[in-house]
């Protein structure tokens, strides 16, 4: 099996492009399983965050696997093949090995060496398995991924130097209305991005903070932990009119703040200048709020072209330097357990060998006493050892260079194996 990488992301595909690939937990199952339903593919993985939808998959067959994945992707979304081709991120092998190392490190994140992706992949990971999608070659891709990507925050310093897609709208949110320090905000949503935005407001120094979502218990809960205020979504209205800056990141899949709801808190607000930062994928605020006079609407797109990659900082990399380490370290041992079958069926020749010779000693030998006959037996062990152990060493070699096929050939014709004993 070949590892593949197939989907969209942030670098080749328009922010309303991955909104319309964005995809809910039933739609990732549903992908899962019309992509396991070919015999191409033999595992598979979805991650669909805010700055992709990528499949990860374990493949027989290489174009195959490219078209039955396809087929699955535009099914599930409704989309033609020929909207998503010239966006596709497309890779094979070790450079899909690479991205996935990268991906887990927030190394290909739209802010770089952003922390959340690591709880994505492990959510999406977890969610394979449960499915039966995740077998062991990709749980050990990924299990090693998050592994390196946890190393990289604790050990390159990586975390400390990014900024996240909140920081930085925070940031473009003071170029309209300066120092948020007088300033109210207000947080939709009560999940993981909605409590990272929540507390990096906190840390900004803005005025008041106050928190709303549907489940009243949730926004109370996180209010609480962070000393905000929280309103229940029945009292939106007023908390739009209340407040500066609007951060919505719910997960929803429709629009949580409409045109009409923007409108509204603008008459309330006197044409007040106003920043609403939508960070959802699907987008939780109408565009259109946008054209409303006061009102400045910052999405993924424009964070995205205000980040700076620091693709020269030290941290930066290190994290490279580390992940690369990790990727090779990973591919080597794919390649040793590719080697594996191919061990075994050397060896249990050997044995199949040594046994009936031994059994022959026997017949002829039957004065010979049990510590001699002992004695015998280990001997002969010993050379065989000796003369398989260069041999399981270099198909282990070769097998990392590439060069499995063109060993298990001279195995087969030195050995007399049939190839059904080879993998």
């Amino acid at each position: 099996m070949s590892t593949v990488v197939f989907g969209l992301n942030h670098h080749r595909t328009p922010i309303d492009l991955l909104e319309r690939v964005s995809l809910g937990p039933a739609q990732v199952e549903a992908l899962a399983t019309r992509a396991l339903a070919s015999g191409d593919i033999d595992e598979v993985l979805v991650l669909s965050t805010c700055n992709r939808t990528e499949i990860y998959a374990e493949v027989s067959t290489f174009h195959g696997a490219v078209a039955d994945l396809t087929s699955a992707l535009t099914e599930t979304t409704g989309l033609e093949a020929d909207d998503l081709a010239e966006h596709l991120e497309l890779q094979y092998g070790e450079a899909a090995v690479a991205h996935v190392f990268n991906v887990a490190a927030g190394l290909d994140s739209m802010a770089v060496g952003e922390a959340q992706i690591l709880g994505q992949l492990r959510t999406a990971l977890a969610d394979g398995q449960r499915a039966g999608a995740v077998g062991s070659s990709l749980n050990s891709l990924v299990q090693h991924a998050l592994r390196t990507g946890k190393r990289v925050r604790t050990q390159t310093g990586l975390e400390q130097v990014s900024r996240s897609l909140v920081t930085t709208g925070l940031a473009l949110a003071e170029t309209r209305l300066g120092d948020l320090s007088h300033r109210a905000v207000l947080v939709i949503g009560a999940g993981g991005m909605s409590a990272l935005a929540a507390a990096a407001a906190l840390r900004h120094g803005v005025a008041s903070l106050t928190l709303v979502n549907r489940t009243p218990g949730k926004a109370e809960a996180l209010a609480t932990r962070l000393g905000a205020r929280w309103r229940p979504i029945s009292e939106l209205a007023d908390a739009l009119a209340g407040a500066d800056v609007v951060i919505s990141a719910t997960g929803s899949t429709g629009l949580v703040v409409s045109l009409a709801d923007g409108a509204d808190a603008q008459v309330a607000r006197a044409g007040a200048p106003q920043v609403y930062l939508d960070l959802a994928l699907p987008h939780d605020i109408a565009h259109q709020v946008a054209d409303l006079r006061g009102v400045t609407l910052v999405g993924l797109e424009q964070i995205g072209r205000a980040l700076d990659d620091g693709a020269e900082l030290p941290q930066v990399v290190a994290a490279r330097e580390l992940v690369a380490a990790e990727v090779g370290a990973h591919l080597t041992e794919r390649a040793k357990q590719v080697a594996g079958p191919t061990v075994a069926a050397l060896r249990a020749a050997a044995a199949e060998v040594v046994a009936r010779e031994i059994e022959r000693l026997d017949q002829r030998t039957p004065d010979l006493s049990e510590a001699d006959r002992a004695q015998v037996h280990l001997a002969v062990h010993r050379v065989v050892e000796k003369l398989l152990h260069r041999p399981t060493i270099r198909v282990k070699e070769m097998a990392v260079d590439g060069r499995i096929v063109e060993y298990e050939d001279a195995i087969r014709q030195l050995f007399d194996l049939h190839k059904a004993d080879l993998p």
